[in-house]
């Protein structure tokens, strides 16, 4: 495990990633709208780190939510945010580039 992902709670893990993806997991886009506009990953939701709080409603029941935006920073957050709202289930995915080759 490196620092970033110490630090922001990163998954290196690509199988884990592909397989979660495969199973349904509920990708979320942390990226300003104007981000997510510009380039996003297929079948992704778009709640800002800012309202990630406000949307708390929206991860409640999921099985497995992979967060992630342009470098793993604001994702690392959010998995933090989520994490103190007692929404365990939550893994970085990191950049929306490296969470797009995984989806079909």
């Amino acid at each position: 495990m490196g620092i970033f992902d110490m630090l922001f709670g990163g998954n290196n893990n690509t199988a884990d990633l592909k397989s979660l993806i495969n199973e349904g997991a509920f990708l979320v886009d942390v990226r300003t709208p104007g981000e997510f506009a510009d380039g996003h990953v297929k079948g992704s939701v778009n709640i800002p780190l800012d309202n990630i709080t406000k949307e708390i409603a929206k991860f409640k029941d999921k099985k497995s939510v992979i967060v992630f935006c342009r470098s793993g920073n604001r994702s690392g957050m959010a998995k933090s945010l989520l994490e103190q709202q007692g929404i365990t289930n939550v893994v970085n995915g990191g950049t929306w580039q490296h969470v797009a080759q995984f989806v079909q």
